[in-house]
């Protein structure tokens, strides 16, 4: 398959995963939670578990990857997004929800860090640009999944709270997709796997695998970028919990204004990712990535001082355009500096870190505006964002970025021969 034919199916698998697990995760699930009797900490950690079983499996996921093979390891995540959305129909407890959501929670986790991996492998010099687009189909699926859900759920003025079955239903049609996602996955990656180790030992494979964490943890370059992408999604997941607060309760915006601010962030990324990923890929990644933490300081600062939708509105799209200059070249970076053969190994590193920033941003801005107000906790954040540039550029070279390409041709040469 034409590597560009093999990447339109790839996107496309990601879409129909990224919709179902979108249909079960909001506004469906803290509404599900509330149902079945959680209480307001009870709904964050339903709603939250699922990051943790990033944070514990994406590094061990991509790793095994490189492994036993990409189309393995991608089949495994598949399954899960195409068979856990059942499980939901059968839960009648809190406990059981929260049980349930750390398992589905594995789906990306695995699914994710290997499919960029794949991406890495095939895009070539265009590896900003691809995986760019990649991770903007996601953003579709998303964008497409939550609002299908709260239609689903969504009773006239007057008539009674969803009730079981109207959750049921939502997770019947988040399996359907699911399941079409793995059906397509199952035709795109049928045949023979390529880049198994084919005849090691379960020894050669296990060291192996302590190889490829070994080598990439220890590469100062392949952390720090991908903790910059750690740190942005940090100040994006605190603009996502308290944008919504702050326009809502002290600007003065009604909800469907708030929701609007947000949905401008998004768009700005997604439509602006693909574009600065190839100019990425032409002008070099630094400083997209550096301009791009400079920006989503600017607009998280710029908030608390602000009381009107279209000047908020403006903040919003500073910080989206920030987050898609960071985004479109901190994963391709990240792939540039390390050995092809640890693709996978990296890009489970880097989901780590980034769920860690994403499980983080609220936290740490609840804290901050609890204990401050919303200026000064935004002020804290974006100070963080800057401090982070200096450090970027210091201790991120690619001076020896052409020995490690060395390194691919050397391994791509023995394993041909």
């Amino acid at each position: 398959m034409h590597p560009l034919s093999a990447m339109t199916g790839i996107n496309a698998v990601g879409f129909l995963a990224r919709f179902s697990y979108a249909l079960a995760r909001n506004p469906v699930l803290p509404l599900f939670a509330l149902f079945l009797g959680a209480g307001p900490e009870a709904v964050g950690l339903a709603v939250g578990i699922s990051t943790v079983t990033g944070i514990i499996f994406k590094m061990p996921a991509g790793a095994l990857s490189d492994v036993v093979g990409r189309k393995h390891t991608m089949l495994a995540g598949l399954f899960v997004f195409g068979l856990l959305p059942f499980a939901y129909l059968f839960i009648t407890n809190y406990e059981a929800l929260v049980a349930v959501r750390f398992i589905h929670g594995l789906a990306t986790a695995i699914y994710g860090p290997v499919a960029m991996a794949v991406v890495a492998e095939m895009a070539g010099e265009r590896r900003g640009e691809m995986l760019s687009w990649f991770s903007s189909v996601m953003i579709v699926g998303t964008l497409l999944g939550a609002p299908l859900g709260g239609f689903i759920l969504h009773h006239a003025p007057g008539a009674p709270a969803p009730g079981l079955w109207d959750f049921r239903l939502v997770f019947l049609v988040s399996g359907a997709a699911g399941m079409s996602a793995l059906l397509l996955g199952l035709w795109l990656l049928r045949g023979p796997e390529v880049h198994a180790s084919t005849g090691a030992s379960l020894a050669e494979r296990l060291a192996k695998f302590r190889q490829g964490i070994r080598e990439v943890v220890a590469d100062r370059r392949v952390l720090l970028t991908s903790a910059m992408e750690g740190v942005q999604n940090m100040g994006m997941g605190a603009l996502e919990a308290f944008l919504p607060v702050y326009a809502v309760t002290r600007a003065g915006l009604n909800e469907l204004e708030a929701g609007m601010l947000w949905a401008v962030q998004i768009a700005v990324t997604m439509v602006a990712k693909p574009v600065l990923g190839r100019l990425g890929d032409i002008h070099g990644r630094k400083a997209p990535i550096t301009v791009g933490l400079a920006c989503c300081a600017l607009g998280l600062a710029a908030v608390p001082w602000l009381a009107s939708f279209w000047t908020l509105a403006a903040a919003a799209l500073v910080f989206g355009l920030g987050e898609a200059l960071v985004t479109s070249s901190s994963a391709a970076l990240v792939a540039d500096l390390c050995r092809k053969r640890h693709y996978g190994a990296a890009m489970g590193t880097f989901g780590t870190i980034f769920d860690v920033g994403h499980a983080s941003g609220p936290i740490l801005g609840g804290v901050l505006v609890a204990w401050l107000d919303f200026r000064l906790a935004f002020a804290v954040l974006a100070v963080v964002l800057l401090a982070a540039i200096p450090v970027f550029l210091a201790g991120v070279s690619l001076d020896d970025l052409s020995k490690d390409n060395e390194g691919d041709s050397a391994d791509d040469r023995a394993a041909s021969a």
